[in-house]
């Protein structure tokens, strides 16, 4: 499983970073729509569509809603001031607090949704749709004077995100004696979580220092912080989802990691979270 694992990180990464530096605008945003598919199509699981057939329809519509959202947009948008951004980002924001409250109050809060397909469709939709959208609201991030700067912020973010996932499993394998949340997911501990966060603060002030970032230190210190909460309660919610599906993995895409939702639970709080803090609560673009 290791041996996997670890040949899909070395394929996967090249893969992702060429697509955040050489992929113009239309292109990055044509493979994020393709990503939110196969995660919607895994979505369609944890909602409790067995049939491979409705979920299809589930990843073919979220692929239609997607395009359709990008259409309504003006062409010149690399302003991602617009309307239709700022709520799904807004959203998200009041989402990923309502998931908050429904992993503390795990299992108790599972009764409201549980036997509920279109409640879980509506989580679905406030997790992939503001995601997209983080995803391209950080892309467009100064492009008309620089193309790379999105890509930047972009390549931050998922370094923060895995950077503090892989300081969690460390401190939590060296130190780890108190659970975090065992009724959702028990190998997690207090002392990983505490850990993860340390070191997503040393990732915010390492790549702020090199990277020459044009954002306060400490505007950037506390959005790193919240996104890293955010992306602990991404991994979070989708194994609460998965618990109450019966199931491991959300998908078996990718050799040894499980699903693309397995891979981008943590990405799909952080981002667009990250995104809300930096673009629309500090105005920083």
């Amino acid at each position: 499983m290791l041996k996997y694992r670890l040949i899909s990180a070395f394929v996967l990464i090249p893969i992702v970073i060429a697509a955040l530096f050489l992929l113009p605008p239309v292109g990055f945003a044509i493979v994020t729509l393709a990503v939110c598919m196969l995660a919607a199509w895994e979505w369609g699981q944890l909602s409790g569509f067995n049939s491979r057939t409705q979920r299809v329809w589930l990843a073919v519509l979220c692929g239609l809603v997607l395009a359709l959202m990008l259409f309504m947009l003006p062409e010149y948008h690399h302003n991602i001031h617009q309307p239709m951004v700022e709520v799904s980002l807004w959203a998200s924001l009041v989402w990923w607090i309502i998931a908050l409250a429904l992993v503390l109050g795990y299992p108790a809060s599972a009764a409201m949704w549980r036997h509920s397909k279109p409640l879980k469709l509506i989580f679905g939709i406030l997790t992939i749709i503001p995601f997209f959208w983080g995803m391209l609201a950080l892309r467009a991030w100064h492009y008309d004077e620089n193309h790379y700067s999105g890509a930047i912020w972009l390549l931050y973010i998922m370094i923060l995100v895995w950077g503090a996932d892989s300081g969690a499993y460390m401190f939590g394998k060296l130190f780890g004696k108190h659970k975090l949340a065992p009724k959702v997911s028990p190998g997690k501990t207090w002392q990983g979580f505490i850990g993860g966060l340390v070191t997503a603060g040393i990732i915010s002030w390492a790549y702020g220092a090199w990277a020459n970032l044009d954002v306060a230190p400490s505007t950037l210190l506390l959005c790193s912080v919240i996104a890293a909460l955010a992306s602990v309660l991404g991994d979070l919610t989708e194994s609460m989802f998965k618990r109450e599906a019966g199931i491991k993995d959300s998908g078996h895409l990718i050799p040894g990691h499980g699903g693309i939702l397995d891979r981008i639970d943590s990405l799909t709080a952080a981002i667009p979270v990250f995104a809300c803090l930096l673009l629309l609560v500090f105005r920083t673009i």
